[in-house]
């Protein structure tokens, strides 16, 4: 058969029957929009069906046989031990099969089938979604994104003006879906102005290399969790591949699924410590000044899905989330940031304590360990000593506060509460940083972090001989600490909380009293 031929694809049910046959245990056939999947007890294949949509033509062999291909590519990059190979289907319309010595009729993608309940979506309705499966995901994609091919900045993806007309033209969508909503003006006003805002930005990021062939649809029945224990593993399956314009995109609009999708479903925990390990891996503290647009974007484009889907509106344990609201709630988290950042000795347990109230609060975290180590082109893990390096020179200390200052800006000018992770025993550095939040008319507030001198020396040795913590300051660094710190001065201490971190902390109420505090006189 010419394999431009725009004959019928196949009937899935006789590929069900001859699978059933062959494995002696039933197949289900589950479909989409755009497919057809066949799922025995340990493989899956998936038929595109022959439709030509606004958004995909499948109308011919040919272009079944190529999605088939791009689609088996493209995935490998995330999910290579889920995709096996593409495998013709033989024979007729009405009675094809795998295999056998028949024409090609058409192609299909086989998959091993992952176990029921793998999907992050699955897991956050059972509450099985935990944080260490977020963080290895985030870990998982800013590896990916490192490596993903680079869009050329004078091509056809990521450009500045498309990004606002996509948000644009699901605002249209909407419209005809839902009707008048006064949300969807509001939205649409934001949209616009962010898009003129933003464009700069855009053009900066497209031109520094932001803009690559991601995945294109990480919401969370996107990701799945695989394995046990030590060889379990988070990443991405099921990506776009029938238009190059949704998957070549800004790596912050790849993220901005993700995090929006768990902030939808009543996880912004779970979003903020997935940003928080994203952030740390990769370092691109300059898209938070994006991310919040593309946040509401993917917002607008699932409230799209669930309007054109009314039969799939409900999950199994309730109605799916209202999308349109999260957009909103994202508009307006994003016209009150705050600048806070931490005071304490080593070992005091500033980082920890850092870590959980980003997660608790909404916020985006920069910690000096990291990044001062990605400065000098080391790993969060690897030591400086073992390559000969000092990282703790005045002149180091300067470039790493300096960097510090620069990646909270973007976050404060993207609309997130920002805390900045370091030591800042130094009035000068804490002085900075207050110059910032007044600078940009952002509540200023500190973190001051103690603990007893035996527990402090203790928490260090122990840190230290673990060797599983970016922080390289040792015994010796703290007794110089602890004899040089620069103590709070009395209007430092005004908008200070103090926390004890030998006892206790109750950390949604140490987010709410940092999130209450007004802005500075």
């Amino acid at each position: 058969m010419d394999d431009d031929a725009p004959p019928p694809a196949p009937n899935p049910e006789p590929l069900r029957a001859q699978l059933q046959r062959l494995t002696g245990a039933p197949v289900a056939l589950l479909q989409t929009h755009i497919s057809w999947v066949l799922l025995t007890a340990r493989l899956a294949f998936k038929l595109k069906k022959p439709v030509r949509l606004p958004f995909v033509d499948f109308s011919t062999a040919a272009r079944r046989k190529q999605a088939c291909l791009d689609e088996l590519r493209l995935n490998r990059r995330l999910a290579a031990s889920l995709y096996l190979g593409v495998l013709p289907v033989r024979g007729t319309p009405d009675a094809p099969r795998l295999g056998g010595g028949a024409p090609v009729l058409d192609h299909a993608v086989a998959m091993r089938r992952f176990p029921d309940g793998a999907l992050m979506s699955e897991r956050l309705r059972a509450g099985q979604l935990l944080p260490r499966h977020v963080e290895r995901l985030a870990e998982r994609l800013a590896d990916f994104h490192r490596g993903a091919a680079v869009a050329a900045a004078d091509g056809p993806f990521g450009q500045p003006a498309g990004a606002c007309e996509a948000a644009l033209t699901v605002l249209d969508q909407l419209d005809d879906a839902l009707g008048v909503d006064a949300r969807l003006q509001a939205l649409r006003a934001w949209v616009r102005q962010q898009g003129e805002n933003l464009a700069p930005v855009l053009r900066r990021r497209l031109d520094a290399g932001a803009v690559r062939e991601g995945h294109g649809d990480l919401h969370l029945a996107n990701l799945i969790v695989l394995g046990e224990g030590e060889r379990e593993e988070a990443t991405a399956f099921d990506c776009i591949e029938f238009d190059p314009a949704l998957r070549w995109a800004d790596v912050m609009a790849d993220i901005a699924f993700t995090t929006m999708d768990l902030q939808a479903h009543g996880r912004a925990d779970l979003a903020f410590r997935f940003l928080d390990v994203y952030l740390q891996r990769g370092g691109d503290y300059a898209g938070t000044r994006v991310l919040r647009f593309f946040q509401v974007y993917r917002a607008l484009v699932r409230a799209l899905v669930a309007a054109l889907s009314p039969e799939a509106s409900s999950a199994p344990s309730g109605p799916r989330p209202d999308y349109l609201a999260c957009a909103q709630a994202l508009v307006a988290a994003g016209r009150a940031p705050r600048l806070l950042i931490t005071y304490g000795l080593s070992g005091s347990g500033k980082s920890t304590l850092a870590q959980a109230l980003a997660a608790q609060a909404g916020a985006v975290r920069v910690r000096s360990d990291v990044e001062r180590k990605r400065l000098f082109g080391l790993q969060a893990l690897q030591r400086s000593a073992a390559l000969g390096l000092d990282l703790y020179t005045p002149q180091a200390g300067r470039r790493t506060f300096e960097h510090l200052l620069a990646c909270a800006r973007e976050a404060l000018l993207g609309g997130f509460a920002v805390i900045v992770d370091a030591a800042f025993l130094s009035r000068e550095h804490r002085r900075l940083f207050e110059h910032l939040a007044w600078q940009l008319g952002v509540p200023f507030g500190i973190l001051a972090c103690g603990a007893d001198a035996a527990t402090l020396r203790e928490r260090v040795a122990a840190r230290d001989a673990a060797g599983s913590d970016p922080s390289e300051a040792g015994v010796a660094v703290l007794e110089k600490q602890l004899a040089t710190a620069e103590p709070l001065e009395a209007a430092e201490r005004a908008c200070a909380m103090e926390v004890l971190t030998d006892q206790p902390v109750d950390v949604p109420a140490l987010a709410a009293r940092w999130l209450a505090q007004p802005p500075a006189a």
